[in-house]
C-alpha cells in the first residue's frame, strides 16, 4: 500500500495555504484591526471562524472523534469536491464510483475533468469487488460509495469494504449521509486503522438542517490538514455555525424525531407492499424507500397531479420502473397512501 500522501497530486502537496486573520490571532485579543471588517457591532459584521472549532468540538463530542479529524464544508457537496481536488489530476487520474448511486459524483468529477468509471452495482445492489478490482489501475486515486446508497436505500457489507481498503492502493471515501437512520455502525469507528479511509456525513437529514448547508468529513488528521489548505478561508458562515451548534444541543428532539421517521417508514412500506401495483419494495437503512411499480412515469405523473412530488428513478442503472420516496410526517404518507389507492392502472 502506497503512502497517503503519495496518492495526492504533486501540486496540492506543495500548496500553501491561504492565513487568513482569524487563523493567526491569540485567544485573548480584543481589538481586531487586521481584516479590514466594519467595526460597528451588528452580530455579524466579524468574519467567522475559519476553522469552526466550537463547532468541530460539539460534533467531536457527539461523533466520538477528535476535533483534529474533522472538516466541515458548506454541504457534503463541498466536501466531495474537495477530496477529488486534493487527489486527482485533472485529464489524468480517475475515479471509481457504483451505479446506481448518488449523482453528483459524476459531476464533480466532470466539473474537475477527472474520469469516472462506474463498477455496477450487482442485482442485489451490492458492490462487485471484481469489477472494482477489474477497473483499478495506476491512475485509479478515489473509490466513492454511498452507505447506505441513495437510491436504493442499502448498507454495503462491511467486509466487502475493508477489502478495499486494505488491497486497492487508493483513498476511499465512504459517504454517509444516512448512517443515522441506519442499525449499521459508521466507519469513523476504524479512522485509525485506514489512513486511506475518508467518511463524509452531513447535517442535511436526519439532523433536520438542509437549508443550512454544513458536511461534515471524518480522516486522519494529515488529510484534514490538506483539505483544509484546499478549501475557502470562510467556507462555513457564522450563521449555519450557529444553527448547527443549536441543533447538536437537543439531542431530544434529534432522537425523537429519529424514531418517528423510522416507525413511519415501517408503516409506510407495510402500506405501500399492499398496493397492487407496486411490485416491490426495497429493502432501506435511509429514510426513504425505493419501489418498483408497474409504470413508474405514468405514477410519477399522477402523483405529481395530485400535489406530491417523489422521485422517478427509472432512468438509473438497474432501477427501471422504480420511484423513491422519502419518509414524510404522519400526514404526509397518510396523503401519500390515500392518494396512490385511488390510482388506476
Amino acid at each position: 500500500m502506497k503512502q497517503i500522501k503519495d496518492l495526492l497530486r504533486e501540486n496540492i502537496k506543495s500548496l500553501v495555504k491561504y492565513s487568513s486573520a482569524r487563523d493567526e490571532f491569540s485567544d485573548n485579543a480584543a481589538v481586531f484591526l487586521d481584516a479590514n471588517e466594519n467595526p460597528f457591532n451588528n452580530g455579524l459584521n466579524r468574519y467567522p471562524d475559519p476553522l469552526q472549532r466550537e463547532l468541530k468540538k460539539q460534533i467531536g463530542q457527539i461523533k466520538g472523534i477528535p476535533a483534529k479529524n474533522i472538516l466541515l464544508g458548506n454541504g457534503s457537496d463541498e466536501v466531495l469536491d474537495i477530496v477529488i481536488r486534493a487527489f486527482c489530476e485533472p485529464g489524468k487520474d480517475n475515479i471509481i464510483i457504483t451505479p446506481p448511486t448518488y449523482g453528483m459524483y459524476k459531476v464533480f468529477a466532470d466539473i474537475n475533468n477527472i474520469e469516472v468509471r462506474k463498477a455496477f452495482l450487482n442485482k442485489d445492489f451490492n458492490l462487485n469487488i471484481e469489477k472494482i478490482e477489474k477497473l483499478k489501475d495506476e491512475n485509479t486515486k478515489l473509490i466513492i460509495l454511498c452507505s447506505p446508497n441513495n437510491p436504493t436505500g442499502n448498507s454495503f457489507n462491511k467486509k466487502d469494504i475493508e477489502y478495499l481498503l486494505r488491497n486497492l492502493n487508493c483513498a476511499v471515501l465512504i459517504d454517509e449521509a444516512y448512517i443515522d437512520f441506519s442499525d449499521e455502525e459508521s466507519r469513523i469507528k476504524v479512522l485509525d486503522d485506514y489512513p486511506n479511509l475518508i467518511v463524509s456525513q452531513t447535517l442535511s437529514k436526519a439532523w433536520g438542517l438542509a437549508a443550512v448547508r454544513l458536511g461534515i468529513c471524518f480522516a486522519s488528521e494529515y488529510l484534514i490538514s490538506v483539505f483544509n489548505k484546499i478549501k475557502a478561508p470562510y467556507n462555513v458562515n457564522i450563521l449555519s455555525q450557529q444553527k448547527a451548534m443549536e441543533m447538536l444541543s437537543n439531542i431530544e428532539t434529534f432522537n425523537s424525531n429519529l424514531i418517528k421517521i423510522k416507525k413511519e417508514k415501517t408503516k409506510l412500506k407495510e402500506k405501500l407492499i399492499s398496493l397492487s401495483f407496486v411490485e416491490k419494495v426495497f429493502p432501506s437503512n435511509a429514510n426513504f424507500l425505493l419501489i418498483k411499480v408497474s409504470n413508474a412515469e405514468k405514477i410519477y405523473k399522477y402523483l405529481i397531479n395530485n400535489g406530491i412530488v417523489v422521485r422517478d428513478r427509472s432512468k438509473m442503472y438497474g432501477c427501471k420502473n422504480c420511484l423513491r420516496i422519502s419518509i414524510g410526517t404522519l400526514e404526509e404518507n397518510k396523503k401519500l397512501i390515500s392518494t396512490m389507492k385511488k390510482y388506476k392502472l
